[in-house]
């Protein structure tokens, strides 16, 4: 009789956990829904990085800050690595960049900044639609202390360290690939979020490099955002 009432009891256990990390998720992914259904809102993104070229954090490997705004549909980023400052912005598939004296649409065949601008908007998600997809790729999502937090599963992190990378399909694919998010939700609103993946990845002249990258999201200004995008720039969008 013990036995089974020790099996029943574990199994309420289990059950109780699963559905916990039931609501867990749902209720990271209403929020996320929520500040999407407003599109209006800034953040600010910050990467700090471990690892990768000479034990830096270089740019195309995730290092940085990016200050965002979206409204209207439109989605406006200005992001810092080390010394540079490259100013973005899309609606829909139409990418702009800041060039030296205007806004330009990129030169798909043309090589160098403008056209890796372009590429990453156009690969670029908002914290809306980022913070729901990293929901969905968690193993599970557990509520302590007032953050939502789990393990991603190995492929999710093994896209998020390959993310930008140099050498496209062809490149190995990350190995002892991990990882992990938090998210931050108060009275039901998506305040901040924050992930971690580290792993293996191949460079250059196949050597092997440890990167351990961080990212920070912090939501502001929901419902308050005046994008600081000039209007000629709005015009070629």
């Amino acid at each position: 009789m013990k036995t089974i009432f020790s099996i029943a009891t574990l199994g309420l256990f289990s059950a109780s956990l699963l559905f916990a990390a039931d609501d867990a998720k749902a209720d990271v992914k209403a929020a996320a829904k929520r500040l999407g259904d407003k599109g209006n809102y800034s953040w600010s993104s910050t990467s700090k990085m471990e690892g990768g070229p000479g034990g830096g954090g270089g740019g195309r490997f995730g290092g940085g800050v990016t200050e965002g705004q979206t409204d209207g549909g439109i989605v406006y980023l200005k992001s810092t690595f080390g010394d540079r400052t490259m100013h973005t912005a899309a609606k829909g598939e139409k990418v702009i960049v800041k060039g030296e004296e205007d806004w330009e649409v990129p030169d798909a065949d043309a090589q160098g900044p403008g056209r890796f601008a372009a590429q990453r908007m156009r690969n670029f998600k908002a914290p809306a639609i980022e913070a729901a997809d990293l929901a969905d790729k968690a193993k599970s999502l557990k509520s302590a202390d007032g953050v939502i937090s789990g393990d991603l599963t190995e492929d999710a992190v093994k896209a998020l360290l390959s993310f930008n990378r140099r050498g496209g399909g062809d490149a190995a694919a990350p190995k002892d690939a991990k990882g992990s998010v938090k998210f931050w939700v108060k009275d039901g609103e998506l305040t901040k979020y924050e992930h971690n993946v580290q792993g293996k990845i191949t460079g250059r002249e196949d050597q092997e490099m440890s990167i351990n990258r961080t990212t920070t999201v912090e939501i502001k200004d929901v419902g308050q955002t005046k994008l600081a995008l000039p209007e000629d720039a709005k015009k070629k969008l």
